[in-house]
């Protein structure tokens, strides 16, 4: 097995960790406490080609592999998540669909401004009552003559309130359950479309979380993506793309809680030497790299998988739900190596244990993936 990267995939990482340690980090307080959206930061990634990194370049992407992808990923979101996640859910959940299910015309429309980062995309799915459950989609499209009248709401839309095109799930037959859910791409600004407030979140607060309502909204019937009651595979199928992304993100953030605990515990002196000397302090710290690098070659194992053409949705749970929960640990451990300091919002580690926590939860929680994992264990059982 060759774990050394090539000469393309150490560029984009190298671009990516000089573009977040001297533009994104020293950003990352101020946007965690402001809740403002990074738009200059989004417009730098989109002059990079972040925006749009897998999408190919006869659209404007930079027609990268999925690692390159998940390479720089990790990067944006060790130096701060929420811009992580807008840029891994831009990637993943809206460019990722147009570009594998749409048809030509679409592609030629909306991914070139998408891959630029001038357009921001938003993915609809998770309703009131269709979280996990995302088959029971009580948002409806009616089709009427040449066009789809979409009514319902969605909730916890990353991006919401930024975005111009969404990738929007919607019942087209209510009695197929998750057989008749279609997906469609929707214009922000499109006559009904009303967002909600944003969202006051426990962490990655820059990135501009909201919920939507569709009242009598006209979706040209050309803004099918694929046909008629394929809208729930194209969910799945778009969450395990997902999925690795977010693992990636955990990464990150796991990494930036390691390096600040070990400049905190050299520097920090008690009994009159740094608590780095003593053992406590270094089997945390210990534990913490361990588990992130485990973490990152799972995590780039799933990458992998996607990029052979194959399956690889158990590999996407596998990464998503290991590095998830080190995240959360590492954000944990790194303040308790702070202590009174790490409570404070005077250090990152606070931010991070924060910003952690979101990754157990979107794109499946711990326990979904987990019964992806478990399901392709007892598979014939």
């Amino acid at each position: 097995m060759d774990f050394e990267l090539n000469e393309e995939q150490r560029l984009i990482q190298k671009t990516a960790k000089n573009f977040a340690q001297k533009s994104v980090a020293p950003r990352a307080a101020e946007i965690d406490e402001t809740q403002k959206f990074p738009h200059d930061l989004v417009k730098g990634m989109g002059e990079l080609g972040f925006m749009g990194m897998n999408v190919p370049d006869e659209y404007d992407g930079a027609g990268a592999d999925t690692l390159s992808y998940i390479l720089a990923v990790e990067e944006i979101s060790k130096a701060c998540a929420a811009t992580g996640i807008i840029m891994a859910s831009h990637n993943s959940l809206v460019c990722h669909p147009i570009m594998t299910y749409g048809n030509e015309e679409q592609k030629k429309k909306y991914l070139p401004p998408l891959a630029r980062g001038e357009v921001l995309g938003s993915y609809l799915l998770t309703e009131p009552n269709a979280g996990t459950d995302a088959g029971n989609q009580e948002t409806t499209a009616v089709k009427k003559g040449d066009a789809y009248v979409l009514n319902g709401s969605k909730m916890f839309t990353t991006n919401g309130l930024v975005c111009g095109t969404m990738v929007v799930f919607a019942s087209t037959d209510r009695e197929q359950g998750p057989k008749g859910v279609s997906a469609f791409i929707v214009e922000r600004d499109w006559d009904g479309i009303e967002a909600g407030n944003k969202e006051k979140t426990m962490g990655i607060r820059g990135s501009s979380t909201c919920g939507y309502s569709f009242t009598d909204v006209k979706v040209p019937a050309e803004n099918l993506l694929g046909k008629e009651g394929i809208g729930y595979k194209i969910a799945l199928s778009t969450l395990d793309g997902g999925r690795i992304s977010v693992a990636a993100q955990a990464v990150g953030i796991a990494q930036a809680a390691l390096d600040a605990s070990i400049e905190y515990s050299g520097q920090r002196e008690q009994f009159g030497r740094p608590i780095a000397k003593f053992q406590a302090i270094q089997w945390m710290l210990a534990d913490m790299a361990v588990e992130i690098d485990a973490s990152r070659l799972l995590t780039y194992k799933a990458a992998c998988a996607k990029d052979s053409g194959g399956a690889f949705a158990v590999e996407a749970a596998q990464a998503k739900l290991i590095a998830s929960e080190v995240a959360v640990r590492c954000g944990s451990k790194a303040i308790q190596i702070h202590g009174g300091y790490g409570y404070t919002m005077d250090y990152p580690v606070e931010r991070n244990y924060r910003d952690a926590k979101i990754t157990e939860i979107y794109e499946g929680t711990s326990e979904v993936q987990r019964m992806v994992i478990a399901a392709n264990l007892l598979k014939g059982k």
